[in-house]
Parts: C-alpha cells; structure tokens; sequence
C-alpha cells in the first residue's frame, strides 16, 4: 500500500514539474540562455528583496510617510469633520500636529516588517514563481501580501499602539479630540486610531514594494544584476 502512495505521488511530481517546465519553454529564452526553475525563483525572490531594501527602507525614515504622497496616512472619514471644525476655530497647529503624529507612528512600526518579509521571500517556490513571472506587474507584491499581510497586522498593531506613546500621538490625539468633543453642537467621537494607522501602514509598505517591482519589470536600467536581466526577460515582449 505505501508503495502504491509513493509511486502515485512521484507520478504526480513528476507531472506537475513537466507542466510548470512547459510554461516555462513556450516563453522567451533570455539572452543568458536556457533558464531553470531555481533561477527563475531566486529572480523574483531578488526582485522583492530589492523592493523591501530600497522602498520600504525609505518609509522608516522621518517623513518617509508624512512626505511621500503615495503612502501618505490621511484622516479617517470620520474624522474629517474633527479636523474641519478645529480649524474653523483656530486650531490648525494642532489638526496639523494630529495628522504628522500618525505618520509618525507608521515610520516607527514599519521596521518591524522585514524580519516577516524575508521568511515569506525565501518561501517562494517555482510553482509561486511561474504565477509571479507570468502575472501583472505588482504580482509579486500581491503574492507577499497575502503571505505576509496576518502575520503583518499582529506584529504592526501593538507596535503602532506603542509609537503612539513614542511620538506622542496619544497625547496630541487625546487634547485634539477633547477640545472637539467640548466644542457646542458636535457629536462626541472615540476613533480607533490603532486599527486605522494599522491598516494604512500596511497598505503604504506594499505600495512601495509594488513601485520597485513595476520598475523592475518595465525597465531594463532597473534590472542590477545578471539575475534579475535573464529572469525578467522571460517576461518581455
């Protein structure tokens, strides 16, 4: 019986290899030559690796959120109408304040996040990788996305909740929304401020991920390495 399993099972290896290595012929060979399906996963995990390096690297630095209109934190809708009435009464040094401070945190929690992204690169495998090559041009990020983004939240949202307290988001938040609560004829308002920055951060990482696999993909000049050339020619027209 345990025969039987092995030897259906290295049928089905052997299958699923034969398909993945036939997308693989039908497309262009680049100009190194004939390409396996190691080189082809060591291409995009290099390419991500890049992203992470370069991009999300930029976003821990001080206004690497405040100052980049791509990842920008904005207000929640909910406190649209806090940061309105606060500066109809003259309080638009602190709207501003409120509104850097949760950037602030951002920047702050964002160095938790490539410890996460390096364990879900090294765990592409060629049958990610042919979906990858294949796919558009944030197709990689997507793919770590989805590997990363739970474990990503857990790790960011406590974090975030600290750098509130590191910055001072928690104090300038907690002036700025008492001083609109004591305004007359508004309606008392306690946002979650964690979840929300939480969820920004992460959407502000992937889109930078995203930026440097769309230029890697679209232009030679960004391939840095004979690795990333030969792989990504494969997907060229």
């Amino acid at each position: 019986m345990i025969r039987k399993f092995l030897a259906v099972l290295l049928i089905f290896n052997l299958t699923a290899c034969a398909e993945l290595q036939q997308v693989v012929n039908q497309l262009p060979q680049g100009s190194g030559g004939v390409i396996g399906n190691t080189e082809i996963a060591s291409g995009l995990r290099q390419a991500l690796d890049f992203g992470i390096d370069k991009q999300v690297t930029k976003l821990t630095q001080t206004d690497g959120f405040f100052k980049n209109e791509l990842v920008k934190i904005l207000l929640p809708q909910e406190l649209h109408k806090v940061d309105k009435a606060l500066r109809d009464v003259g309080l638009s040094k602190l709207a501003d304040e409120g509104l850097k401070v949760l950037n602030r945190a951002a920047e702050d929690a964002v160095k938790e996040a490539t410890p996460i992204f390096v364990d879900a690169v090294k765990g592409i495998t060629f049958a990610d990788a042919k979906n990858i090559l294949l796919g558009n041009n944030d197709a990689a990020t997507r793919y770590l996305n989805s590997k990363t983004q739970t474990a990503l939240y857990n790790k960011f949202s406590p974090v975030i909740k600290n750098s509130f307290s590191k910055v001072g988001a928690d104090k300038i938040w907690n002036n700025l929304i008492n001083k609109y609560n004591n305004l007359p004829f508004t309606n008392n308002v306690n946002p979650d401020l964690t979840d929300y920055v939480t969820g920004q951060a992460l959407k502000g990482v992937f889109t930078m991920i995203a930026v440097e696999e769309t230029e890697i993909r679209t232009k030679y000049s960004s391939r840095t390495t004979d690795l990333l050339k030969k792989v990504f020619a494969l997907q060229d027209n």
